[in-house]
């Protein structure tokens, strides 16, 4: 069987990144050049934003539903569930308030750029009737939107639930479930093709119409992002394998955990790197009924990395929109929000798209905003899913110290 040179693996991998930039840069120097005429071509980039908005139903309801219905024997498997999605939400929040601790310091660098405003209703309920209406809705029909994504998401959790506790009575309808979630994966792959036209000219519309600014954006938060990730990727990640195995634990993760974090950076793929995080998961010693479940879910919805720059993302938005980014309920909010849109990411090269589509939607952003932070999320990318993809090997050395006690590692090396 032929073998792919390690050179011509990576050019293939940062292909599709690369001529994504391309284009981006491409409609840069139309913008530049034509100025607001360009505005003839952003028909060619509302098709593309309009493709993507229509699948942010049925791909959020598809993936959750399908996620949680392939959880078979709940009982057993309780308290692995219930420590994995525990350690996942800790990390988010963890990793989602260090950025905003890195943005106060240093706020994005937008000058006098002004998207269109959003749309109010005017409304001024109660924090209780706010709550009612974010996570319900009265109608099923209601959930078929775009702006009910809470609601959503809380819908498809119980539908992915219900079919795993009727288990084999419900087996045709999980396979249902997880086709659907195959197929709005791919739904999204195909749409993907058409990016570099779509995001090329819309980017040609915005700098036309809004001028060069913007680059100095893209470049804060680049400066921004980079060092905050590696700082979390060895900091932080050297904290969590501490308090799993101390020191020992340190020396055999940072010796195993190499070719997982080569591969993350080399495919932006999480999903990519489940073979060789189960590998390094076992010749770390993690008990294989934590890591054949940790990893393979993770992979889809947990992403620390995807927070950090969720946050980024978030605050820049705020930013070009002249909304304040402080308080306690903001940053509460933004978090949540950042969790959120690392659970919805397929886990395959751009898939950050369906963080950065959850983002929009649920603050109600016009879809201007979302060509805006595309950008930031194609920059970021490959740090990004390095810190994703060995965060989940981490979280499994932390759910096997929860479970296993403060000796499991050793007492795993001397069975051996």
């Amino acid at each position: 069987m032929p073998t792919t040179h390690p050179r011509q693996s990576v050019i293939r991998n940062y292909l599709f990144p690369i001529i994504l930039l391309s284009s981006i840069a491409a409609g840069f120097l139309l913008g530049l050049w034509f100025k607001s005429q360009v505005i003839v071509i952003k028909p060619l980039g509302d098709i593309f934003l309009n493709l993507l908005f229509t699948t942010v139903v049925p791909l959020v309801f598809f993936s959750i539903s399908s996620s949680v219905a392939g959880m078979t024997n709940l009982k057993m498997l309780g308290r692995i569930l219930f420590w994995m999605l525990v350690i996942f939400i800790f990390t988010g929040i963890v990793s989602s308030v260090l950025m905003i601790s890195v943005m106060k310091l240093f706020p994005p660098a937008v000058s006098d750029i002004t998207l269109p405003a959003m749309a109010s209703d005017g409304s001024h309920n109660h924090a209780a009737s706010k709550i009612v209406e974010a996570l319900t809705v009265p109608d099923f029909i209601q959930l078929l939107s775009k702006k009910n994504m809470l609601a959503l998401i809380l819908f498809s959790l119980l539908v992915g639930l219900a079919t795993s506790l009727l288990g084999e009575s419900a087996r045709m309808f999980n396979e249902f479930l997880q086709v659907g979630s195959a197929v709005m994966i791919k739904v999204i792959s195909l749409i993907m093709f058409y990016a570099p036209i779509g995001l090329g000219a819309y980017f040609a519309y915005l700098v036309g119409v809004f001028g060069p600014e913007l680059m100095g954006t893209y470049l804060h938060a680049v400066l921004i992002y980079y060092p905050v990730s590696i700082f979390y990727f060895f900091v932080f990640h050297s904290a969590y394998i501490y308090f799993a195995g101390g020191l020992h634990g340190l020396r055999v993760f940072w010796s195993k955990i190499s070719l997982t974090s080569l591969v993350a950076l080399g495919t932006g793929s999480s999903i990519a790197t489940i073979p060789t995080n189960l590998e390094a998961a076992d010749e770390i010693g993690i008990p294989k009924d934590i890591s054949r479940m940790v990893i393979p879910i993770g992979a889809t919805i947990h992403m620390d990395g995807t927070c950090i720059s969720a946050i980024l993302k978030i605050s820049i938005l705020f930013s070009f929109f002249h909304l304040p980014f402080h308080g306690p309920m903001t940053y509460a909010t933004a978090v949540g929000v950042a969790i959120l849109s690392g659970m919805v990411m397929s886990g395959i090269p751009g898939g950050g798209f369906l963080g950065e589509l959850l983002i929009v939607t649920l603050y109600g952003f016009p879809p201007e905003a979302l060509p805006v932070i595309a950008m930031v999320g194609t920059l970021v990318d490959p740090p990004a899913t390095m810190v994703n993809a060995v965060g989940d090997n981490v979280a499994s050395m932390m759910i096997a110290r929860i479970l296993g006690g403060k000796y499991w590692l050793t007492e795993k090396e001397q069975a051996l």
